[in-house]
């Protein structure tokens, strides 16, 4: 899915693309992840086979020049083939601040929901992360559906020990 150029330019008013990952872009966002500071940080490994395994239910925004400068990785899940679980989102930190995230968010679930039928976007939120949750809180407004919150994974589950509780953040359903 590409945007046009009026919607996706960025503060620095470079042309913006918003594409399916290919694998050739696994390592640009294995990079933009662990520039984030945020997100846990798979494998590298883990980046490559998510553009192959995942990108029908994935984007990337693209700059001028063809590479990455954010992403969302997401799946269906197995249970709930009608549930896109968005597993990670990230913008480079030069893009930031203009709105990128919840583009890229709009336009994957817009494709998910043209493709292959979307009644909910499911994700987990540590309660640190106010960045993400005023993406979705965002997200949900914006789409005039419901957003429930509750904690999906104790802190205590996590073998670190000092682990935050993932809270479950359900968007939907969406309207037909």
């Amino acid at each position: 899915m590409t945007a046009a150029p009026a919607d996706f330019a960025s503060a620095q008013n470079e042309f913006i693309t918003i594409d399916t990952p290919r694998v050739e872009d696994g390592a640009a966002i294995w990079r933009i992840a662990r520039d984030s500071e945020v997100l846990d940080l798979n494998s590298s490994y883990s980046y490559l086979l998510w553009c192959r395994d995942f990108a029908a239910t994935s984007v990337v925004a693209r700059g001028e020049a063809g590479d990455p400068v954010a992403f969302v990785t997401g799946y269906l899940r197995p249970d709930r083939p009608g549930t896109l679980v968005v597993w990670q989102v990230a913008v480079d930190h030069a893009r930031r601040g203009a709105g990128l995230a919840g583009k890229l968010l709009d336009a994957l679930t817009s494709r998910v929901a043209a493709e292959q039928g979307l009644a909910s976007v499911e994700t987990t939120i540590t309660p640190d992360n106010t960045a993400s949750d005023r993406l979705f809180t965002s997200y949900a407004q914006r789409h005039d559906v419901a957003l429930e919150r509750e904690v999906l994974f104790d802190g205590g589950l996590f073998p670190e020990g000092d682990h935050l509780p993932e809270v479950l953040y359900r968007i939907g359903p969406f309207h037909v």
